[in-house]
Protein backbone atom coordinates (compact mmCIF):
# COMPACT_ATOMS: atom_id res chain seq x y z
CA UNK A 1 0.00 0.00 0.00
CA UNK A 2 1.23 3.47 -0.80
CA UNK A 3 1.74 5.39 2.44
CA UNK A 4 0.91 9.06 2.94
CA UNK A 5 1.92 10.52 6.30
CA UNK A 6 0.08 13.63 7.47
CA UNK A 7 -0.74 15.07 4.04
CA UNK A 8 -2.15 18.61 3.93
CA UNK A 9 -5.78 19.09 2.97
CA UNK A 10 -4.72 20.50 -0.39
CA UNK A 11 -3.29 17.05 -1.23
CA UNK A 12 -6.34 15.00 -0.26
CA UNK A 13 -8.21 15.18 -3.56
CA UNK A 14 -5.23 13.77 -5.45
CA UNK A 15 -4.50 11.08 -2.86
CA UNK A 16 -8.06 9.69 -2.80
CA UNK A 17 -8.56 9.83 -6.54
CA UNK A 18 -10.09 6.65 -7.96
CA UNK A 19 -8.37 4.65 -10.70
CA UNK A 20 -9.17 5.82 -14.20
CA UNK A 21 -12.59 4.60 -15.21
CA UNK A 22 -11.94 2.53 -18.34
CA UNK A 23 -15.50 3.23 -19.51
CA UNK A 24 -14.40 6.76 -20.27
CA UNK A 25 -12.15 5.27 -22.94
CA UNK A 26 -14.77 2.79 -24.15
CA UNK A 27 -17.74 5.13 -24.52
CA UNK A 28 -17.95 4.83 -28.30
CA UNK A 29 -17.83 1.04 -28.04
CA UNK A 30 -20.61 0.97 -25.45
CA UNK A 31 -22.78 3.28 -27.55
CA UNK A 32 -22.23 0.99 -30.53
CA UNK A 33 -23.31 -2.06 -28.50
CA UNK A 34 -26.47 -0.31 -27.32
CA UNK A 35 -27.41 0.79 -30.83
CA UNK A 36 -26.73 -2.63 -32.33
CA UNK A 37 -28.90 -4.44 -29.77
CA UNK A 38 -31.65 -1.87 -30.26
CA UNK A 39 -31.66 -2.51 -34.01
CA UNK A 40 -30.93 -6.24 -34.25
CA UNK A 41 -32.35 -7.65 -31.00
CA UNK A 42 -31.63 -11.29 -30.17
CA UNK A 43 -29.33 -11.69 -33.14
CA UNK A 44 -27.03 -8.98 -31.78
CA UNK A 45 -27.11 -10.50 -28.31
CA UNK A 46 -25.96 -13.87 -29.64
CA UNK A 47 -23.24 -12.20 -31.70
CA UNK A 48 -21.94 -10.34 -28.64
CA UNK A 49 -22.02 -13.55 -26.58
CA UNK A 50 -19.85 -15.14 -29.23
CA UNK A 51 -17.51 -12.14 -29.31
CA UNK A 52 -17.18 -11.28 -25.61
CA UNK A 53 -18.05 -14.51 -23.76
CA UNK A 54 -16.70 -17.01 -26.30
CA UNK A 55 -19.93 -18.94 -26.21
CA UNK A 56 -22.40 -20.01 -28.91
CA UNK A 57 -25.98 -19.74 -27.66
CA UNK A 58 -28.99 -21.21 -29.39
CA UNK A 59 -31.35 -19.93 -26.66
CA UNK A 60 -30.92 -16.86 -24.51
CA UNK A 61 -33.55 -17.77 -21.92
CA UNK A 62 -32.62 -20.24 -19.21
CA UNK A 63 -34.85 -23.31 -19.41
CA UNK A 64 -36.74 -24.96 -16.57
CA UNK A 65 -34.53 -28.03 -17.05
CA UNK A 66 -31.38 -25.94 -16.50
CA UNK A 67 -32.86 -24.53 -13.29
CA UNK A 68 -33.73 -28.03 -12.05
CA UNK A 69 -30.20 -29.25 -12.77
CA UNK A 70 -28.72 -26.23 -10.98
CA UNK A 71 -30.77 -26.94 -7.87
CA UNK A 72 -29.23 -30.39 -7.65
CA UNK A 73 -25.72 -28.93 -7.97
CA UNK A 74 -26.03 -26.62 -4.96
CA UNK A 75 -24.96 -28.18 -1.68
CA UNK A 76 -27.30 -28.41 1.30
CA UNK A 77 -24.84 -26.27 3.26
CA UNK A 78 -25.04 -23.47 0.69
CA UNK A 79 -28.83 -23.79 0.41
CA UNK A 80 -29.10 -23.35 4.19
CA UNK A 81 -26.78 -20.35 4.12
CA UNK A 82 -28.83 -18.77 1.34
CA UNK A 83 -32.02 -19.40 3.31
CA UNK A 84 -30.58 -17.65 6.38
CA UNK A 85 -29.55 -14.70 4.23
CA UNK A 86 -33.01 -14.55 2.64
CA UNK A 87 -34.63 -14.43 6.08
CA UNK A 88 -32.41 -11.61 7.34
CA UNK A 89 -32.60 -9.55 4.16
CA UNK A 90 -36.38 -9.97 4.14
CA UNK A 91 -36.75 -8.89 7.78
CA UNK A 92 -34.64 -5.77 7.27
CA UNK A 93 -36.27 -4.75 3.99
CA UNK A 94 -39.82 -5.39 5.19
CA UNK A 95 -39.14 -2.93 7.99
CA UNK A 96 -38.79 -0.25 5.29
CA UNK A 97 -42.50 -0.48 4.45
CA UNK A 98 -44.06 2.49 6.20
CA UNK A 99 -47.69 3.47 6.50
CA UNK A 100 -48.22 6.75 4.67
CA UNK A 101 -49.97 9.33 6.88
CA UNK A 102 -52.76 11.62 5.67
CA UNK A 103 -51.77 15.19 6.54
CA UNK A 104 -54.24 18.05 6.89
CA UNK A 105 -52.17 21.10 5.91
CA UNK A 106 -55.14 23.42 6.48
CA UNK A 107 -58.69 22.68 7.63
CA UNK A 108 -60.30 20.94 4.66
CA UNK A 109 -56.99 20.43 2.79
CA UNK A 110 -55.77 16.85 3.00
CA UNK A 111 -52.54 15.58 1.38
CA UNK A 112 -51.03 12.12 1.34
CA UNK A 113 -48.52 9.96 -0.45
CA UNK A 114 -48.79 6.43 -1.80
CA UNK A 115 -45.94 4.06 -2.69
CA UNK A 116 -46.64 2.18 -5.92
CA UNK A 117 -44.35 -0.56 -7.19
CA UNK A 118 -42.50 -0.08 -10.46
CA UNK A 119 -44.14 -2.81 -12.51
CA UNK A 120 -41.27 -3.97 -14.75
CA UNK A 121 -37.73 -4.14 -13.40
CA UNK A 122 -34.50 -5.62 -14.68
CA UNK A 123 -31.79 -7.13 -12.49
CA UNK A 124 -28.20 -7.38 -13.68
CA UNK A 125 -26.16 -10.02 -11.86
CA UNK A 126 -22.40 -9.95 -12.48
CA UNK A 127 -20.77 -13.20 -13.49
CA UNK A 128 -17.22 -13.33 -14.77
CA UNK A 129 -14.55 -14.30 -12.27
CA UNK A 130 -16.95 -14.13 -9.29
CA UNK A 131 -20.61 -15.03 -10.01
CA UNK A 132 -22.46 -12.92 -7.44
CA UNK A 133 -25.46 -15.05 -6.52
CA UNK A 134 -25.79 -12.93 -3.36
CA UNK A 135 -26.73 -9.98 -5.57
CA UNK A 136 -29.78 -11.95 -6.71
CA UNK A 137 -30.99 -11.88 -3.10
CA UNK A 138 -30.14 -8.22 -2.62
CA UNK A 139 -32.16 -7.15 -5.66
CA UNK A 140 -34.98 -9.67 -5.95
CA UNK A 141 -36.06 -9.59 -2.30
CA UNK A 142 -36.78 -5.83 -2.11
CA UNK A 143 -38.36 -6.02 -5.59
CA UNK A 144 -40.74 -8.70 -4.37
CA UNK A 145 -41.47 -6.83 -1.13
CA UNK A 146 -42.19 -3.68 -3.09
CA UNK A 147 -44.65 -5.59 -5.29
CA UNK A 148 -42.95 -5.45 -8.71
CA UNK A 149 -44.98 -7.65 -11.04
CA UNK A 150 -42.44 -8.45 -13.76
CA UNK A 151 -38.79 -9.18 -12.99
CA UNK A 152 -36.20 -9.88 -15.68
CA UNK A 153 -32.77 -11.16 -14.68
CA UNK A 154 -29.70 -11.08 -16.92
CA UNK A 155 -26.33 -12.63 -16.10
CA UNK A 156 -23.38 -13.58 -18.31
CA UNK A 157 -22.93 -17.25 -19.27
CA UNK A 158 -19.83 -19.32 -18.72
CA UNK A 159 -17.89 -20.58 -21.71
CA UNK A 160 -19.92 -23.79 -21.75
CA UNK A 161 -23.13 -21.79 -22.07
CA UNK A 162 -24.34 -22.45 -18.52
CA UNK A 163 -25.09 -20.13 -15.61
CA UNK A 164 -23.57 -20.57 -12.17
CA UNK A 165 -25.85 -23.00 -10.27
CA UNK A 166 -26.04 -20.78 -7.16
CA UNK A 167 -27.33 -17.86 -9.26
CA UNK A 168 -30.06 -20.03 -10.79
CA UNK A 169 -30.94 -21.59 -7.44
CA UNK A 170 -31.21 -18.19 -5.73
CA UNK A 171 -33.39 -16.83 -8.51
CA UNK A 172 -35.67 -19.85 -8.54
CA UNK A 173 -36.13 -19.86 -4.75
CA UNK A 174 -37.31 -16.26 -5.03
CA UNK A 175 -39.69 -17.06 -7.87
CA UNK A 176 -37.83 -15.43 -10.75
CA UNK A 177 -38.47 -17.31 -13.97
CA UNK A 178 -37.35 -14.90 -16.69
CA UNK A 179 -33.59 -15.47 -16.55
CA UNK A 180 -31.37 -14.74 -19.52
CA UNK A 181 -27.78 -15.65 -20.42
CA UNK A 182 -26.69 -12.15 -21.29
CA UNK A 183 -23.87 -10.10 -19.82
CA UNK A 184 -22.16 -6.75 -20.19
CA UNK A 185 -23.45 -3.64 -21.89
CA UNK A 186 -25.55 -5.79 -24.22
CA UNK A 187 -27.60 -7.06 -21.26
CA UNK A 188 -28.35 -3.49 -20.22
CA UNK A 189 -29.38 -2.71 -23.80
CA UNK A 190 -31.67 -5.75 -23.93
CA UNK A 191 -33.48 -4.77 -20.74
CA UNK A 192 -33.68 -1.12 -21.71
CA UNK A 193 -34.99 -1.49 -25.25
CA UNK A 194 -36.38 -5.02 -25.35
CA UNK A 195 -35.71 -7.75 -27.91
CA UNK A 196 -37.65 -10.72 -29.26
CA UNK A 197 -36.84 -12.67 -26.08
CA UNK A 198 -36.24 -10.01 -23.45
CA UNK A 199 -39.05 -7.69 -22.38
CA UNK A 200 -38.17 -4.03 -21.91
CA UNK A 201 -38.22 -2.83 -18.31
CA UNK A 202 -38.81 0.50 -16.61
CA UNK A 203 -35.83 0.44 -14.24
CA UNK A 204 -32.53 -1.45 -14.23
CA UNK A 205 -30.68 -2.54 -11.08
CA UNK A 206 -27.37 -4.14 -10.32
CA UNK A 207 -23.62 -3.56 -10.16
CA UNK A 208 -21.14 -4.32 -12.88
CA UNK A 209 -17.87 -3.35 -14.47
CA UNK A 210 -17.21 0.06 -15.97
CA UNK A 211 -18.85 -0.94 -19.28
CA UNK A 212 -22.05 -1.99 -17.52
CA UNK A 213 -22.03 1.19 -15.43
CA UNK A 214 -21.63 3.39 -18.50
CA UNK A 215 -24.33 1.46 -20.38
CA UNK A 216 -26.75 2.08 -17.50
CA UNK A 217 -25.99 5.77 -17.53
CA UNK A 218 -26.46 5.97 -21.30
CA UNK A 219 -29.81 4.14 -21.41
CA UNK A 220 -31.09 6.40 -18.64
CA UNK A 221 -31.06 9.18 -21.24
CA UNK A 222 -33.71 7.22 -23.11
CA UNK A 223 -36.18 7.20 -20.25
CA UNK A 224 -35.10 3.99 -18.51
CA UNK A 225 -34.40 4.59 -14.83
CA UNK A 226 -31.38 3.05 -13.08
CA UNK A 227 -30.65 2.39 -9.43
CA UNK A 228 -27.29 4.18 -9.34
CA UNK A 229 -23.92 4.27 -11.12
CA UNK A 230 -22.54 1.18 -9.35
CA UNK A 231 -19.09 0.31 -10.64
CA UNK A 232 -15.95 -1.35 -9.25
CA UNK A 233 -16.08 -2.16 -5.54
CA UNK A 234 -14.19 -0.19 -2.88
CA UNK A 235 -13.67 0.08 0.88
CA UNK A 236 -12.27 2.57 3.33
CA UNK A 237 -11.18 1.31 6.73
CA UNK A 238 -10.77 3.68 9.68
CA UNK A 239 -8.64 2.13 12.40
CA UNK A 240 -6.60 3.23 15.41
CA UNK A 241 -3.89 1.62 17.53
CA UNK A 242 -6.52 -0.55 19.25
CA UNK A 243 -7.44 -2.31 15.99
CA UNK A 244 -6.40 -5.89 15.30
CA UNK A 245 -4.01 -5.72 12.30
CA UNK A 246 -5.23 -9.12 11.08
CA UNK A 247 -8.81 -7.84 10.99
CA UNK A 248 -7.81 -4.69 9.13
CA UNK A 249 -5.67 -6.55 6.61
CA UNK A 250 -8.27 -9.17 5.76
CA UNK A 251 -11.00 -6.54 5.38
CA UNK A 252 -8.82 -4.67 2.91
CA UNK A 253 -8.10 -7.88 1.03
CA UNK A 254 -11.78 -8.86 0.96
CA UNK A 255 -12.41 -5.86 -1.27
CA UNK A 256 -9.19 -6.15 -3.24
CA UNK A 257 -10.15 -9.68 -4.34
CA UNK A 258 -13.35 -8.40 -5.98
CA UNK A 259 -11.53 -7.21 -9.09
CA UNK A 260 -8.37 -5.62 -10.41
CA UNK A 261 -10.13 -2.25 -10.55
CA UNK A 262 -11.23 -2.34 -6.90
CA UNK A 263 -9.73 0.18 -4.49
CA UNK A 264 -8.95 -0.10 -0.77
CA UNK A 265 -7.97 2.70 1.59
CA UNK A 266 -6.78 2.61 5.19
CA UNK A 267 -7.14 5.83 7.18
CA UNK A 268 -5.58 5.99 10.62
CA UNK A 269 -3.70 8.11 13.14
CA UNK A 270 -1.16 5.35 13.78
CA UNK A 271 1.93 4.81 11.61
CA UNK A 272 2.68 1.69 13.63
CA UNK A 273 -0.69 0.17 12.69
CA UNK A 274 0.03 0.75 8.99
CA UNK A 275 3.34 -1.10 9.29
CA UNK A 276 1.69 -4.03 11.06
CA UNK A 277 -1.15 -4.17 8.53
CA UNK A 278 1.31 -4.18 5.64
CA UNK A 279 3.04 -7.23 7.09
CA UNK A 280 -0.28 -9.00 7.69
CA UNK A 281 -1.44 -8.30 4.12
CA UNK A 282 1.65 -9.97 2.69
CA UNK A 283 1.04 -13.09 4.73
CA UNK A 284 -2.71 -13.31 4.21
CA UNK A 285 -2.44 -12.57 0.49
CA UNK A 286 -0.55 -15.80 -0.10
CA UNK A 287 -3.54 -17.83 1.11
CA UNK A 288 -6.07 -16.29 -1.32
CA UNK A 289 -7.30 -18.20 -4.36
CA UNK A 290 -7.70 -14.81 -6.08
CA UNK A 291 -4.23 -13.64 -5.07
CA UNK A 292 -3.28 -12.20 -8.46
CA UNK A 293 -6.48 -10.16 -8.70
CA UNK A 294 -5.99 -8.81 -5.17
CA UNK A 295 -2.36 -7.94 -5.89
CA UNK A 296 -3.33 -5.85 -8.90
CA UNK A 297 -6.08 -4.09 -6.94
CA UNK A 298 -3.62 -3.29 -4.15
CA UNK A 299 -1.66 -1.17 -6.61
CA UNK A 300 -4.51 1.33 -6.28
CA UNK A 301 -4.52 1.09 -2.47
CA UNK A 302 -3.61 3.83 -0.02
CA UNK A 303 -2.66 4.08 3.63
CA UNK A 304 -3.23 7.59 4.91
CA UNK A 305 -2.04 8.73 8.33
CA UNK A 306 -3.75 11.83 9.73
CA UNK A 307 -3.50 13.79 12.96
CA UNK A 308 -6.90 13.34 14.58
CA UNK A 309 -10.49 12.16 14.24
CA UNK A 310 -11.69 15.41 12.68
CA UNK A 311 -9.21 15.13 9.82
CA UNK A 312 -9.93 11.43 9.42
CA UNK A 313 -13.69 11.94 9.12
CA UNK A 314 -13.30 14.95 6.83
CA UNK A 315 -11.14 12.93 4.44
CA UNK A 316 -13.40 9.87 4.52
CA UNK A 317 -16.50 11.98 3.88
CA UNK A 318 -14.68 13.62 0.99
CA UNK A 319 -13.82 10.19 -0.42
CA UNK A 320 -17.43 8.95 0.03
CA UNK A 321 -16.66 5.22 0.06
CA UNK A 322 -19.01 2.46 -1.01
CA UNK A 323 -18.12 0.53 2.16
CA UNK A 324 -16.80 2.13 5.34
CA UNK A 325 -15.45 0.00 8.19
CA UNK A 326 -14.71 1.70 11.53
CA UNK A 327 -12.44 -0.18 13.92
CA UNK A 328 -11.58 2.32 16.65
CA UNK A 329 -12.16 2.69 20.37
CA UNK A 330 -14.81 5.31 19.60
CA UNK A 331 -16.32 3.59 16.54
CA UNK A 332 -19.93 4.49 17.28
CA UNK A 333 -19.02 8.13 17.86
CA UNK A 334 -17.21 8.30 14.52
CA UNK A 335 -20.14 6.52 12.89
CA UNK A 336 -22.35 9.46 13.88
CA UNK A 337 -19.98 11.74 11.93
CA UNK A 338 -20.42 9.86 8.63
CA UNK A 339 -22.04 12.00 5.96
CA UNK A 340 -21.03 10.24 2.74
CA UNK A 341 -20.90 6.43 2.54
CA UNK A 342 -22.85 3.60 0.98
CA UNK A 343 -22.88 1.31 4.02
CA UNK A 344 -21.08 1.60 7.38
CA UNK A 345 -19.70 -1.28 9.46
CA UNK A 346 -19.21 -0.41 13.11
CA UNK A 347 -16.79 -2.27 15.37
CA UNK A 348 -14.10 -4.93 15.18
CA UNK A 349 -16.56 -7.80 14.74
CA UNK A 350 -18.51 -6.29 11.87
CA UNK A 351 -16.68 -7.31 8.68
CA UNK A 352 -17.87 -5.87 5.40
CA UNK A 353 -18.63 -9.41 4.24
CA UNK A 354 -21.49 -9.52 6.78
CA UNK A 355 -23.30 -6.86 4.78
CA UNK A 356 -22.32 -8.53 1.52
CA UNK A 357 -24.16 -11.68 2.46
CA UNK A 358 -26.31 -12.16 5.49
CA UNK A 359 -26.67 -9.34 8.05
CA UNK A 360 -29.76 -8.07 6.24
CA UNK A 361 -28.61 -4.76 4.76
CA UNK A 362 -28.29 -4.36 1.01
CA UNK A 363 -24.92 -4.67 -0.69
CA UNK A 364 -25.88 -2.88 -3.91
CA UNK A 365 -24.27 0.45 -3.12
CA UNK A 366 -23.00 3.62 -4.82
CA UNK A 367 -19.32 3.57 -5.76
CA UNK A 368 -16.81 5.96 -7.33
CA UNK A 369 -17.84 8.81 -4.99
CA UNK A 370 -21.54 8.62 -5.84
CA UNK A 371 -22.28 8.02 -2.15
CA UNK A 372 -22.29 11.82 -1.95
CA UNK A 373 -25.65 11.89 -3.73
CA UNK A 374 -26.98 8.31 -4.07
CA UNK A 375 -28.28 5.78 -1.56
CA UNK A 376 -27.87 2.03 -1.65
CA UNK A 377 -30.71 -0.14 -2.93
CA UNK A 378 -33.75 -0.43 -0.66
CA UNK A 379 -37.46 -1.16 -1.04
CA UNK A 380 -37.89 2.51 -1.92
CA UNK A 381 -35.70 1.92 -4.99
CA UNK A 382 -38.43 -0.30 -6.43
CA UNK A 383 -41.35 2.06 -5.87
CA UNK A 384 -42.46 5.44 -7.03
CA UNK A 385 -44.22 7.88 -4.75
CA UNK A 386 -47.53 9.30 -5.93
CA UNK A 387 -48.97 12.27 -4.06
CA UNK A 388 -52.69 12.86 -3.55
CA UNK A 389 -54.70 15.80 -2.31
CA UNK A 390 -58.35 16.37 -1.55
CA UNK A 391 -59.94 19.75 -0.78
CA UNK A 392 -63.37 20.44 0.66
CA UNK A 393 -65.17 23.69 -0.05
CA UNK A 394 -63.81 25.05 3.20
CA UNK A 395 -60.32 23.91 2.23
CA UNK A 396 -60.42 25.71 -1.11
CA UNK A 397 -61.70 28.85 0.63
CA UNK A 398 -58.76 28.64 3.02
CA UNK A 399 -56.03 28.58 0.36
CA UNK A 400 -57.87 29.91 -2.71
CA UNK A 401 -56.77 33.51 -2.30
CA UNK A 402 -53.10 32.50 -2.05
CA UNK A 403 -53.42 30.34 -5.19
CA UNK A 404 -55.01 33.21 -7.13
CA UNK A 405 -52.31 35.66 -6.06
CA UNK A 406 -49.48 33.31 -6.97
CA UNK A 407 -51.01 32.32 -10.33
CA UNK A 408 -51.51 35.99 -11.20
CA UNK A 409 -47.87 36.73 -10.35
CA UNK A 410 -46.78 33.99 -12.77
CA UNK A 411 -49.17 35.18 -15.47
CA UNK A 412 -51.16 31.93 -15.53
CA UNK A 413 -54.75 33.11 -15.84
CA UNK A 414 -56.36 29.66 -16.22
CA UNK A 415 -54.71 28.54 -13.00
CA UNK A 416 -56.19 31.52 -11.20
CA UNK A 417 -59.59 31.08 -12.79
CA UNK A 418 -59.74 27.37 -11.89
CA UNK A 419 -59.96 28.53 -8.28
CA UNK A 420 -62.04 31.66 -8.90
CA UNK A 421 -64.80 29.80 -10.76
CA UNK A 422 -65.18 27.36 -7.89
CA UNK A 423 -65.22 30.04 -5.21
CA UNK A 424 -67.86 32.04 -7.09
CA UNK A 425 -70.00 28.92 -7.51
CA UNK A 426 -70.03 28.62 -3.71
CA UNK A 427 -71.19 32.21 -3.33
CA UNK A 428 -74.19 31.62 -5.61
CA UNK A 429 -75.44 28.89 -3.31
Amino acid sequence: MKLYEYPGRSQWAEIIQRPLNSAEIAEESVISILQTVRKKGDSALKDFSRKFDNVELSELKVSRQEIDIAQKNVTIELKNAIQLAIENITIFHRSQLNEEPVVETQPGVKCWQKSVAIENVGLYIPGGTAPLFSTVLMLAIPAKIAGCTEIVLCTPPKKDGTIDPAILYSASVLGIERIFKIGGAQAIAAMAYGTESVAAVDKIFGPGNSWVTLAKQLVSRDGVAIDMPAGPSEVAVIADESANPDFVAIDLLSQAEHGVDSQVILVTDSVELVKNVQVKIEGLLEKLSRKEIAQKALKNSRAIVLKNDVEIMDLVNQYAPEHLIIMTKNAEELGEMVINAGSVFIGAYTPESAGDYASGTNHTLPTYGYARNYSGVSVDSFVKKITFQSLTKKGLQKIGSAIETMATAEGLDAHKNAVLIRLRSMEKK
